[in-house]
């Protein structure tokens, strides 16, 4: 588990929630679709994280 990696997608999460919002508030397409990218690649991220660590528990 590479905590590192973890607190970089969630504040790559949070990043992208309020850049969404922003977006939405704004009327502007681009910073909301940005946000939702920018979340999507946060939660690409967590999951090779679980992946990792899952992995590590079978070769343990």
């Amino acid at each position: 588990m590479s905590v590192e990696k973890r607190v970089e997608a969630t504040a790559k999460n949070i990043e992208g929630k309020v850049q969404e919002v922003i977006g939405e508030v704004s009327g502007n397409p681009a910073d909301k679709a940005e946000g939702q990218s920018k979340q999507a690649e946060a939660q690409v991220i967590h999951t090779t994280e679980n992946i990792k660590d899952e992995i590590k528990k079978v070769i343990d």
